[in-house]
């Protein structure tokens, strides 16, 4: 809300929010703990594998038995074309017939320091337009409507099968897979995406109508979108508003006519009411093979974890020390505390006995079902050995590839110096007609000027850098060559003094004396920086050669068992979550945790319980002055949260909740 909007409109917009209920989790009940479990005895269920529906797969019999509910085709149009998707990855949805769209407030505050003003800080103190000249256009913004689905199975299939090995028919994918796009646009004049469903199981075009006029209606202030930051987040009972609105213009910069669009309930949801949840789930791993899953568990999510593990703690040291920065840090740590929670999570349920009981039930029973099947068993019997195989050979170069990786994200600036450095010295030991223009005598100086930062945060540096040795340190071990000789073998504190005493780019005086070394000087000098990109970057190039290739056979695998899967239980299991529109059904409703029971809803109490309860503090459960004192005539009784049986991941941020009557309960 703009600090300068008159009263009454903040009242409009209180009463506004006051009508929706904010999902905030995903239930599935877990064993009780006060009942005893046998794990020889636990039982999958077909349910396990979620409720992701695609638009072209609506379980019309299942909702009917469940629910007493059966959609119309007019419905699930109306449905689909209501919803969007944002090009960054998250959901949205008109909810207005004049291009009003809602969201996250954590899918678009990225965007706020773009297009504020002098002066202003939208993300702490939020934005409202009372007028449609106020609101603001949000470059490099667009929202995706998913018109048609069309099936091109076959097609794409065909070109698989004209492959003599998996590289091959991974190429001759890509290959079919642009060129249908390319057609379906051409012919169509919208944007076509091939989506991949069941592994490759199945293949469809999504056609989407493209609107690239987005501009800001509303935001609230930050903290009371994202009450209780990284701590309450993927978490519940949960206290927060966390919305946000936007609209879509046209090409002549009017707000568009938007006949598809959700109304608004004015009372929201019951406990055990059916609701809807509609929007882009990222990536699931559901079809995986348990033995995949046991590698995701022991070696891939530990390493990810750690490395936000290290990037949160670099970027929270400086949010606790520099109060000037409060919005712009908060920002990142509650990003990075969002990656670390998730990865966090799903590592809990990998390690959950009873959830891997589960899953290796269920994959016992689709083995049996192959194997008294000839016909099934030929085609697909040998699938899990060879997924085993392939999971070994992993294993083997896993850490190097990871360890060596030079990822742009959460870099310290010290290493993309040295890759310029190294790259002038190279340069200029060839004659200058076989240089690149940039190492050209007439280009040189500009060149070399740029190679240094101007602007260079040395604290933030130097702790980005502590976090990329102790990942590095953490997946190696400190016994390991490299880290023996990069970083002595330490981590932590001891390994950044080391390197950067040893060091010639650790300052801008520094370097213009190294610079001037001749190219040979250069590149045998055993800076650590250097040396670390001379050693590890021929080793990474061919480790990622033969990752791609290892994953290749993965993929042709994961393909054929996810046939498996489609050819015994066919479209009762909906498919992976792939990033693309889907329709999950559910219910609000309360669950036991920690031997206690979480309400079906929590209400405006809570938020303020929590902000006295720990202290009025900033962090984590801080308020915005506006909201220190709840407002006049707010019951606080109102529903704020709710936690429902709705399937949802990551990429449903942003994703409507409505219930059969296509209002909108809850976001």
């Amino acid at each position: 809300m703009n600090r300068h909007m008159h009263l009454s409109n903040r009242n409009k917009l209180l009463f506004l929010f006051l009508q929706l209920i904010f999902l905030t989790a995903v239930v599935k009940a877990q064993p009780s703990i006060y009942e005893p479990m046998d794990l020889n005895n636990v039982q999958s269920s077909l349910d396990d594998l979620g409720r992701m529906w695609t638009f072209d797969n609506i379980p019309y019999d299942y909702w009917k038995k469940q629910y007493n509910f059966t959609p119309t085709k007019e419905w699930l149009d109306d449905v689909q074309k209501s919803a969007l998707q944002f090009g960054w990855g998250c959901s949205g949805a008109f909810v207005s017939e004049d291009g009003l769209i809602m969201t996250n407030h954590h899918c678009g505050r990225g965007y706020l320091k773009d297009i504020q003003k002098e002066g202003e800080d939208l993300l702490k103190n939020g934005f409202y337009a009372e007028k449609l000249e106020d609101e603001r256009k949000v470059p490099g913004v667009y929202v995706d409507q998913l018109i048609t689905i069309k099936d091109v199975t076959n097609e794409i299939k065909g070109a698989e099968d004209l492959g003599k090995d998996d590289n091959e028919k991974a190429e001759n994918r890509k290959a079919k897979t642009a060129e249908l796009e390319s057609s379906y646009s051409k012919e169509t004049g919208l944007v076509c995406k091939v989506v991949t469903l069941y592994h490759g199981g199945k293949y469809a075009m999504y056609e989407y109508k493209r609107y690239t006029d987005i501009r800001l209606v509303m935001a609230p202030d930050f903290q009371i979108a994202s009450t209780g930051w990284d701590w309450d987040n993927f978490t519940y009972p949960r206290y927060e508003l966390d919305f946000m609105f936007f609209r879509a213009y046209d090409e002549n910069g009017k707000p568009i006519h938007s006949k598809h669009h959700f109304t608004w309930s004015k009372n929201g949801a019951d406990e055990n009411q059916l609701i809807f949840v509609v929007g882009r789930p990222g990536r699931t791993e559901r079809l995986n093979s348990v033995e995949e899953l046991k590698y995701i568990r022991d070696k891939k999510y530990p390493a990810t974890l750690l490395f936000f593990n290290e990037l949160y703690k670099a970027y929270f040291e400086l949010f606790e020390t520099r109060p000037q920065q409060e919005s712009e840090l908060l920002n990142m740590v509650m990003s990075l505390g969002n990656a670390r929670k998730s990865y966090a999570g799903q590592l809990v349920a990998l390690r959950d006995a009873y959830i891997m009981a589960r899953k290796t039930d269920f994959e016992n029973k689709l083995k049996e079902k192959v194997k008294e099947n000839p016909d099934l068993n030929k085609k697909y019997g040998h699938v899990w050995q060879s997924i085993s195989d392939v999971i070994d050979e992993y294993k083997k170069f896993d850490d190097e590839a990871n360890a060596f990786k030079m990822l742009n994200f959460g870099m310290p600036v010290y290493f993309k110096i040295a890759q310029n450095v190294i790259e002038y010295a190279e340069q200029m030991k060839l004659p200058e007609a076989e240089r690149m223009n940039a190492y050209k005598s007439d280009s040189l100086k500009t060149t070399l000027d740029g190679i240094y930062p101007k602007e260079f945060d040395k604290e933030l540096n130097d702790k980005l850098l502590r976090a990329r040795i102790n990942y590095i340190t953490g997946i190696l071990g400190k016994d390991h060559p490299v880290v023996k000789e990069i970083f002595g073998g330490l981590d932590g504190e001891d390994a950044v003094k080391f390197v950067l005493d040893k060091s010639s780019l650790v300052s801008k005086e520094k370097f213009d004396e190294f610079i001037k070394m001749s190219p040979d000087e250069i590149l045998s000098s055993k800076d650590p920086f250097i040396n670390f990109i001379q050693t590890t970057q021929p080793k990474a190039a061919e480790l990622n050669a033969k990752m791609n290739e290892i994953t290749n056979t993965l993929d042709a695998l994961n393909q054929q068992l996810a046939e498996a899967v489609f050819d015994v239980y066919g479209d009762k299991i909906p498919p992976d979550a792939t990033l693309t529109l889907r329709i999950s059904d559910g219910e609000i409703q309360r669950y036991q945790y920690n031997g206690t029971i979480a309400p079906g809803k929590t209400t405006f109490y809570g938020l303020w319980d929590r902000y006295n309860s720990f202290g009025r503090k900033l962090y984590p459960w801080g308020m915005h002055p506006r909201w220190q004192t709840p407002p006049a005539g707010l019951d606080l009784a109102t529903p704020v949260c709710f936690a429902s049986t709705n399937d949802i991941v990551g990429g449903n941020s942003g994703s409507s909740a409505i219930n059969v009557n296509k209002e909108v309960v809850g976001l």
